[in-house]
């Protein structure tokens, strides 16, 4: 290996390690009402970000606030030389995606029926954390 790609490796390898990646996959709340809690969050400290989700009344922000608790816990495995208080954790991304439907029939008026979609998504989440100057 050359030396250009072992400097270009060891910076990936170095940026991996203080960042923490949680996924949820098929959650049963759709994507348009995970997106609306999703972009509270995004881009905020992890504590602010905690409290938000806490206090918010919508089911999308348990389920959230559960993800980003595991994404916390990933960011501690990793770095277990590091402590939360001494870092500045942010989320730096949260990416909502469309997952598969549940599709159901409900009877309807004059011998008809209906669809029922129930939609789903896929989340991530990427915790990350950021360089303070002290």
């Amino acid at each position: 290996m050359g030396a250009r790609k072992r400097l270009a490796a060891d910076k990936k390898k170095e940026s991996k390690a203080i960042t923490a990646i949680a996924s949820l996959r098929n959650c049963p709340v759709s994507a348009r009402k995970m997106r609306l809690v999703a972009g509270l969050v995004r881009g905020k400290e992890v504590n602010i970000a905690l409290s938000i989700l806490a206090h918010h009344p919508k089911e999308a922000a348990a389920r959230l606030e559960k993800l980003l608790k595991s994404a916390i816990s990933s960011w501690e495995q990793k770095n277990t030389d590091r402590s939360i208080e001494n870092e500045k954790l942010i989320v730096r991304e949260v990416k909502v995606d469309h997952a598969g439907m549940l599709k159901r029939i409900r009877p309807s008026p004059q011998g008809r029926a209906n669809r029922i979609r129930k939609r789903s998504n896929h989340t991530t989440l990427i915790v990350d954390s950021v360089k303070t100057e002290a």
